[in-house]
């Protein structure tokens, strides 16, 4: 996502985000509201962030390349996404994945709080929950933070047993009285969900 990509591969975004700025220009001249809606949750979490500068440029063999810059509030100068953190580009790629408008029937996220802030997170678990009402969202995770974002019905825990993982779908029922007092985060670490190592 950092380089520059041809502007033409937009047809949907790559599992690497390496096409990002054409996926985003193409957004902002086909879906400009979806743009827009994009834009405004990545200034919730950098608030710094003010707008995307795709300009493309256009090659002597007429190709043309864009690259992922982006101005802060405040200022028109485009700055390189180097100058923002890793979390920071991961945040922006995970919002675009989850708000895209016609997203794939099934979309797979490992650890997406990786290198996120905590409010972060908390704008991640919303984007998850809203995009999972439009196509199916499977995310691995062990971040307490982001399981307090779900009901227990929405886990799906994974044990190792005998050699070979095992999956457990959760029922809320199981765990009710646990939940007067405790976050699902909290059972999770308690080891009341299971998915932890054991002996």
């Amino acid at each position: 996502m950092k380089r520059q990509c041809a502007v033409h591969d937009n047809a949907f975004l790559r599992m690497d985000a390496s096409n990002l700025a054409a996926f985003l220009l193409k957004l902002q001249d086909e879906a400009p509201t979806v743009y827009s809606q994009i834009r405004k949750t990545v200034r919730l979490a950098i608030p710094f962030f003010d707008d995307f500068v795709l300009k493309p440029t256009t090659l002597a063999s007429e190709e043309q390349l864009v690259r992922l810059l982006w101005k802060q509030e405040g200022s028109d100068y485009a700055l390189w996404p180097s100058q923002l953190s890793d979390g920071s580009l991961r945040f922006i790629c995970l919002v675009t994945a989850l708000m895209q408008p016609n997203p794939p029937t099934t979309i797979i996220i490992d650890e997406p709080e990786l290198g996120l802030h905590p409010y972060a997170i908390t704008l991640l678990g919303a984007l998850i929950r809203s995009a999972a009402t439009r196509t199916q969202v499977i995310v691995s995770t062990q971040s307490v933070a982001l399981l307090n974002e779900f009901e227990v019905d929405d886990l799906i825990v994974v044990d190792r047993e005998n050699g070979g993982s095992v999956f457990k779908r959760l029922e809320e029922s199981q765990f009710t009285a646990w939940l007067e007092d405790y976050t699902i985060g909290e059972l999770w670490q308690k080891n009341i969900l299971g998915g932890r190592p054991t002996r």
